[in-house]
This record gives structure tokens, sequence and C-alpha cells, in this order.
């Protein structure tokens, strides 16, 4: 290697290992953030769209972040608009995107230093649940075992389905490829013109996705937990319980709720047979966790259906999963709050467990830096578009949760509105504390501490 280049090497090299040391959060968001800049760069090939003209930086922009985030908002077909080598690199930003920003950081570290630093460790190890900080480096290839290995599996179930579809072998593992990876990754994104609406009572095709997407919203901590343990549920962590609880009432109750507003909508669910409508709001019940896909118009919906659809999405899936949100482990840990102040104690419990105080700080932290993004940028597309309250407020919860379920009108966007959606979608991916973690200057640590006094609340 020529000495100018190995001293570059090796200066980056130590920029990159004193970031790892020192701050790993913002190593994580700097590396998130260019890796979007080169899958943008990617789209923006000629040979990337259909046209064969490249595609303009905005388009490129939206796109590359919408895979690597693993939002699958569009504002140009998937399937018609980019090429085949368009639509691989947006297959490849999934599989990126859906490692999670630590995890994608730890790559990094080992490739780049060789070795992952205490700090890095500790704050993996905390995102993935793990006790043992020298199994992180294992744990890493683990996570990327395990996602690639349910991907391929859905594939393989969607395989033979596409096959009786009248689609080439070849057509048939394509798509059921892109759908496996862009299931489990919560994704959204589809390779085909009509989507999935044609098959809305299609369950050999829609079921792998439907559990695809609950799988892949659960999270690696969750999903190693209970490979682990799988023959003792007794074992299963707080954390896990309290996922698979909260997410499995979330779906039930989403369910019961859309089939109740949606069952005889001329526009939605009412021409559709039993076996379809069951099916149809089985789907609707389950992808606002975060994926994105959908069966039937959501721009039909009745507007309590929205409502509803924005809340799930709001909250999302499980901590450290392809899922956005501000995760169902944070409205698990509030609602527990509340149950505990209204009985008096002093303590969270769950489980047989005590829930620390400080993770209902973080649990209030998350909500409300959330609930402010989504804010701001509403208000932000209000001025901009001059569009109505209830269709900013589902597109801005979709790109800020990473969902990608729209009604319609992203496509219909000025340029600064998809920029303001850009910017949601990479705060709602890298993770509010996450980003909050990056940007602070320093870890203030009082010594001195004022005297306790409590102000009136309610």
């Amino acid at each position: 290697m020529p000495q100018g280049v190995s001293g570059r090497f090796f200066a980056g090299r130590e920029l990159v290992d004193r970031l790892a040391r020192h701050s790993p959060a913002r190593l994580a968001v700097t590396v998130f953030a260019a890796v979007i800049s080169l899958f943008t760069l990617l789209l923006m090939a000629p040979w990337a769209t259909t046209s064969g003209k490249s595609a303009p930086l905005i388009d490129a922009l939206f796109t590359a972040t919408s895979a690597v985030c693993v939002t699958g908002l569009v504002v140009v077909p998937t399937g018609t608009y980019w090429s085949t080598y368009g639509q691989v690199v947006i297959l490849v930003g999934i599989k990126i995107g859906g490692l999670g920003v630590m995890t994608l950081a730890s790559i990094l570290g080992m490739a780049v230093s060789r070795r992952i630093g205490l700090t890095q460790k500790l704050l993996t190890a905390s995102e993935t649940k793990t006790t043992r900080l020298g199994e992180v480096g294992s744990l890493v290839r683990v996570v990327i075992i395990t996602s690639t290995s349910i991907e391929l599996l859905i594939a393989l179930l969607l395989l033979p389905r596409f096959i009786v579809l009248e689609e080439t072998f070849g057509e048939a593992a394509w798509h059921g490829l892109f759908y496996g990876i862009s299931a489990f990754n919560n994704a959204g994104f589809i390779p085909t013109a009509e989507g999935l609406t044609p098959y809305v009572g299609d369950w050999m095709l829609l079921m792998p996705i439907i559990i695809g997407v609950f799988i892949g919203s659960l999270g690696f901590p969750v999903i190693l937990n209970i490979m682990r343990n799988r023959r003792r549920a007794s074992k299963w962590s707080l954390h896990t319980k309290l996922t698979l609880t909260t997410s499995a009432v979330l779906v039930v109750v989403a369910v019961v709720l859309f089939a109740a507003f949606e069952w005889t909508n001329a526009k939605t669910l009412g021409p559709l047979s039993l076996n379809e409508k069951i099916l149809a709001s089985l789907f609707a019940g389950v992808m606002p966790r975060s994926a994105g896909f959908s069966t039937i118009d959501i721009n039909g919906m009745h507007e309590s259906s929205w409502l509803i659809t924005d809340a799930l999405m709001f909250v999302g899936g499980g901590s450290a999963s392809t899922a956005g949100g501000i995760k169902v482990t944070t409205l698990a840990v509030m609602l527990l709050a509340i149950v505990s102040e209204a009985r008096g104690d002093r303590d969270l419990e769950a489980f047989g467990r005590r829930i620390p105080r400080e993770t209902l700080r973080l649990a209030v932290a998350v909500s409300f830096i959330g609930a402010t993004a989504v804010l701001v940028a509403s208000l932000l597309l209000l001025e901009i578009t001059g569009w109505t309250l209830d269709v900013i407020l589902f597109e801005t919860i979709s790109a800020f949760a990473t969902v990608g379920l729209s009604t319609g009108v992203t496509a219909d966007l000025p340029t600064t509105g998809k920029y303001v959606l850009v910017v949601l979608m990479f705060i709602g991916r890298t993770g509010t504390m996450t980003l909050a973690a990056a940007l602070a200057l320093r870890d203030r640590r009082r010594v001195i501490r004022y005297p306790e006094e409590r102000p009136i609340i309610g």
C-alpha cells in the first residue's frame, strides 16, 4: 500500500476507533447517514431506472432513506420505475438497514479496528439484552445468520405459491426473496406494480408475510431469548414477556377494531367475501406494527380507522427490532406506571420483577421526543402543502415510525415536503434516544444535588 494511502487509512482507522470508544452512538448515526448517502449515489446511476435516465436527487435520496430506514414510503413505484439493478440496490439497503444501528456500527468497528471497544460493547449489549460482553462479536454474527435464515424460510414458503400464480421459476424466486427480506425487516417495499391487492384473500401468500412481519417486529433480543430458552418459558426475560404480551394484545385489538370500523365500508372490506374480510382484517391489524404492506385502499378507510392506525404506528414494534415507533415496551412501562399509581404502589412490577424508575423516565423521554418530532414535521407539512391534518398526520407518523403505509399522497409532496419526511424517517430509524445521545456534548454528572420538593401534578 502506498505511503500516502496507508497514512490516510490509519488516520481514518484511528478516528473511527476514537469515536467507537468515546461516542459509539454518534458513530452509529454517522455510519447510517454514510450508508444512505452511498445508496443514494447507487440509485442515481442511469441503469438504476427502467427509463435509462438518472433519477432526480430527491427521488434517489428518498428511496435510499426509505430502504435503509426500512420504511417503505415511496415517491416513485418500485416495481415499474426502478430496474432490476435498482431493485437489488433497494433490497440490499433494506437488509443492511434491518441489522440495526448499533449492530451496523459494531460491524464497522470489527472491520476497521479489528475489535469492539468496551463502551461500544456495553451499548450493543444493552440493545440486544446480552449479559456477556465477550459474546457481542459472535452475537453480531448470530443476528446476521438468524435474520438471513428467517428471510430465506419466508422466501421458500412463498416460492411455490408464486409458481402456482403462473410466474417463471426465476420470477417466483426473486419475488419470494424480495418479499421475504422486505417482510422480516418490516420494510413494506413491493417489487410488483399491482402490489398485494389482487391477493387480498390468498392465505397461502399472505400468511408467510404476516408471520415474517410479526417475528421481525419482536426484535432480536426477544428472538434470541426464545431460541435459547425455547423449552423453558419461565426463563424468558422480562423484556421478552412484556414484548410478546403487549404485541399480542395490540394485534388482537387492531384486528377487532379494524373489522368493526371497515366491515361494511364499500371502499375497503364491504365488497369482499367473509374469508377475504377475515384475512384482510388480520393483515391490516399486523401491518401498522411497522411493515407498510396493504391489501386494501388505505385512502378509502374511514377516519376512525386512520386514527387507530396512527396510534398503532406510533407505538410500533419491539426494541432493537426492524420496527420503528416508540416501541411496545415503552407503552407497557407507561401503562404499568399508571396502574401502579392508581393502586398506590411504590414500585413498578410485572411478571414477578421490579422495573427501575429510570426505565419509566426513559420511556417518557422517548415518547415525548417522538411526539415532538411528529408535531414539528406535521406543522411544516401543513404550511408547505396546505393539506388537511388527518392526511398529514398519517404520513408523518408513518414516516417517523418507519411503517410505510400511505394514503397515496407521498408522491405528490413538493420537494421540501419530501426532505421533511427524509429527516423524519432518519430520526425514526436511528432512534430518538440514540440521536439525542449522538448530539449530546457531554454527560452531566452533578456532585451537589438540590433539595427535593414535589410540584402538584394533575
